[in-house]
């Protein structure tokens, strides 16, 4: 049994979409068997697929089962096999150091009420 690459991605939850694990086909982000794969290719069992992640991070996979229909979280965890190394103390740090760096750099989402008022005061002239 076979079962195009887009759903199956979306089934084993590697995804939270079917359209986002097509997304990520299309960018030649999701190689199967050493070939980058198009979502309607089949993926069979034994498959050896790898996504690769944001930050150079790469997963790989190995396709244990099939299912075309959504099923339980504890369930797709059962669909395959995920073969990614740890990541090396230095990869770990820099992830540390570029969540730290993106969380500084990002502007607070609203100010609040005192610095809606010293705002105010600074157009005002005061």
């Amino acid at each position: 049994m076979s079962v195009r690459l887009d759903t199956w991605l979306d089934v084993a939850c590697l995804f939270k979409t079917r359209s986002e694990a097509t997304k990520a086909c299309r960018l030649n982000q999701v190689v199967v068997n050493g070939v980058a794969a198009k979502p309607h290719r089949d993926v069979k069992v034994g498959d050896e697929v790898e996504i690769h992640r944001p930050m150079g991070r790469r997963q790989m996979i190995t396709v244990l089962g099939v299912a075309d229909s959504h099923i339980s979280k504890a369930e797709a965890r059962l669909l395959y096999k995920d073969r990614t190394p740890k990541p090396t103390a230095e990869e770990t740090e820099i992830r540390r150091l570029e969540r730290i760096y993106r969380a500084a750099a990002t502007p607070p989402t609203r100010p609040d009420r005192d610095m809606r008022r010293s705002l105010r005061r600074l157009k005002r002239g005061e």
